[in-house]
């Protein structure tokens, strides 16, 4: 009786490099040299022409936890509107370098500027999300006049931490980040971020944070990713939003609770964190020009869980 063939092990797969070498985006990537220090760092981005140009760009801002791919139903939904749409990797994240330093808002926010500069674009309206969302705070209070509309998706940074949270050593934020599982991460952006989405749409926000950790590089990967949660918890944006004299539309998800370092704060304290869709309402009606929605049924990724209404929503506000 002849043996039964032997079945072939799946080869293991490459790992990704610390700036996504090997992780598909949606549109070509292209580079921008900036200066922390004394590093000379490469700045990512996608420039996607507008299937019939209104003459005006938007700029994407990504969160933290997802590389900026993820916006790619909504560079679709702006193009398809006429926009060209502009989307950067942030130094720290996605593909763009990884700094050996501190991380800080108005260093993203000079950078991003200093990129539309090169592209010839005075002006653009501005759609953020998560800590997009805060970096989009500090590039409309710093550089008013080169924003037109500014769009709040799920940000973080509604509130000052620092009020609830004691501050956290980089050292221990590092070692717990590095014992993160694939599993634990999934279980954490769902429960997290009240995601609504299919396992399938999650999955590669997960290959994006994990096959990274066979890479040579990834211990410079992860002290920037620990940077970034330094630079959310010590440089609070939310007593600055009532001064933004943008026109300014909070898109929330009526789920999202999103609280970073909620974990770490004194139990008592935790109930009263999160509260974001309650925040941008009081916030949006203390702004000159400000205005929230809050889409029920959604979470943190609510672009994504709402497509429809969500575009709805942006492009009439642009358009207003």
């Amino acid at each position: 009786m002849p043996l039964p063939a032997a079945v072939a092990e799946p080869a293991p797969r490459e790992p990704y490099g610390i700036n996504l070498e090997g992780f598909a985006y949606p549109y070509p990537v292209h580079a921008f040299g900036v200066a922390a220090g004394r590093e000379q760092l490469s700045m990512a981005y996608m420039d996607i022409a507008p299937a019939q140009a209104n003459g005006r760009t938007v700029v994407l801002l990504h969160g933290r936890n997802f590389p900026s791919s993820y916006w790619a139903p909504v560079i679709r939904m702006l193009s398809e509107a006429g926009y060209r749409v502009v989307v950067p990797d942030q130094i720290g994240f996605g593909k763009s370098s990884k700094p050996a330093g501190d991380l800080h808002f108005d260093d993203l926010a000079r950078n991003t500027i200093a990129l539309l500069d090169e592209l010839g674009i005075a002006k653009a309206d501005v759609v953020a999300h998560s800590l997009g969302g805060m970096l989009g705070v500090r590039i409309a209070r710093a550089y008013p006049e080169r924003v037109d509309h500014l769009v709040l998706t799920a940000p973080i940074g509604l509130e000052d931490y620092r009020l609830y949270v004691p501050p956290t050593p980089t050292e221990k934020i590092i070692q717990n980040e590095d014992r993160l599982t694939p599993e634990a991460y999934r279980k954490q952006l769902e429960t997290n971020y009240a995601l609504k989405l299919p396992a399938e749409q999650i999955t590669p926000f997960i290959d994006a944070r994990f096959n990274i950790k066979g890479s040579p590089d990834y211990p410079r990967w992860l002290r920037a990713f620990v940077a970034s949660a330094q630079m959310i918890y010590r440089e609070p944006v939310a007593h600055e939003i009532p001064l933004i004299d943008r026109p300014t539309l909070f898109v929330m998800g009526a789920d999202d609770h999103n609280a970073p370092g909620k974990p770490n704060a004194p139990e008592a304290l935790r109930a009263k964190m999160g509260k974001n869709a309650q925040l941008a309402e009081q916030l949006a009606a203390e702004m000159p020009n400000g205005r929230a929605e809050v889409i029920a049924g959604t979470g943190h990724l609510v672009f994504l869980e709402a497509p429809e209404r969500y575009k709805q929503l942006v492009l009439d506000f642009l358009a207003n």
